[in-house]
Order: C-alpha cells, then sequence, then structure tokens
C-alpha cells in the first residue's frame, strides 16, 4: 500500500518494532512528536483529572491519558492514519471486542483530546480533527494554553461548533451528562508555577 506521495505505508508491525518511539502517522506520512512542555503536562493533568472522575463514578467507559495509540481503522498492513490524542475517552460500547489491549486501539477514541503545543502546525492540528471526524469520533476538542481556549468540534456539524474561552463552562452534555467542566479548571496551575510575562 502506497502513501499520498507514492511511498510504501508502514505497517502494524513496524510501527510497534518502533517501541517507545513518539511518533503519528498523518496521511500515511510518519510525524515525529515533539517534546512537550510542563504547561502541556499540566493542562493534560488537569483534563484527564476532571474526565477520568466523572467516568469512574459514572462507569461509562475508559479514559486514557496520553500514550494510547488509535490506528483509526487503518488496516494492519498499511497504515494511513495512527494518532496518540493527548487524552481520550471510549464509551462502553464503542470499545472493540477485537481490541488486543496488548496493542494499538484498532478503531477511534469516542472523545479525542489534542493539547496544542507552540510547534504545533494548524492546519496539521485541524486536518487530524476532519480525520477523527470522519473515522468516526464523536467529539475532539482543540487545547490552546497559550490563549487558554478549547475548540469543540462535533461529529456531523461542519467547522468548529464553539470556542470557550476563561469563565465559561462547555457543553459537554452529549458524552457527560451533568459533568460542569469549567474553562478555568482545565488551564488551572499549581500554586508553584510563576505567571509568564
Amino acid at each position: 500500500m502506497l502513501n499520498p506521495t507514492g511511498t510504501r505505508l508502514i505497517t502494524l508491525d513496524e510501527l510497534e518494532q518502533m517501541g517507545d518511539a513518539r511518533v503519528e502517522i498523518v496521511d500515511g506520512e510518519l510525524v515525529e512528536m515533539t517534546a512537550a512542555s510542563g504547561i502541556h503536562h499540566i493542562v493534560v493533568s488537569n483534563i484527564d483529572f476532571i474526565l477520568q472522575s466523572y467516568v469512574r463514578e459514572k462507569r461509562i467507559g475508559s479514559v486514557f491519558p496520553d500514550g494510547l495509540t488509535y490506528l483509526m481503522g487503518s488496516p494492519a498492513g498499511g497504515l494511513k492514519n495512527s494518532f496518540i490524542p493527548d487524552v481520550s475517552f471510549i464509551r462502553t460500547e464503542d470499545i472493540s471486542a477485537d481490541w488486543d489491549i496488548n496493542r494499538p486501539n484498532p478503531g477511534v477514541p469516542t472523545l479525542a483530546v489534542e493539547v496544542v503545543s507552540p510547534t504545533d502546525i494548524a492546519e496539521t492540528v485541524k486536518q487530524k480533527a476532519r480525520t477523527y471526524l470522519d473515522s468516526g469520533t464523536e467529539q475532539v476538542w482543540i487545547v490552546y494554553p497559550q490563549t487558554q481556549e478549547v475548540e469543540q468540534y462535533i461529529s456531523g456539524k461542519d467547522g468548529v461548533i464553539h470556542v470557550y474561552k476563561s469563565g465559561e463552562v462547555m457543553d459537554v452534555s452529549a458524552l457527560f451528562p451533568e459533568l460542569e467542566l469549567k474553562v478555568d479548571a482545565v488551564f488551572e496551575m499549581p500554586g508553584w508555577v510563576k505567571p509568564s510575562d
């Protein structure tokens, strides 16, 4: 199988042989992931904690922190897309019965959260959001620590559904009924973090 540039697509076996290498496959191209900042990890931890607390109490699925690879429905013999969201959620009924949990998830998350780093290319992030939705993900949240905004994309809707800013509460009722997700809680910093100039 070939990618859009005419070179051979990477197989699942080849991807797994890379071990702990931090790579994604975007439209057939291998993309190395850059090191993340402390702020990036704090924001990821905040989102993970909020969602884990709710999902464990309600027993509606599983939340996965950064590191779980989704093959996005690509065949193992030639991976067109392989993403590692910063946080993901899979509703219990969306978990594939044939997923060997010792390997990457062959499908897609119900929710994918991507926290944007300063080195990320905007069009690549937007392309990933489109691919998630086109592949069956219900929602994608793109989180911007620098501007403290969250873009929410919903399957079946064109474009950005809403841009949430400081002081607002996200409407997450379709995935997490009764959860009050305040934007400020997403970007809350520990007391030891010094404000940037």
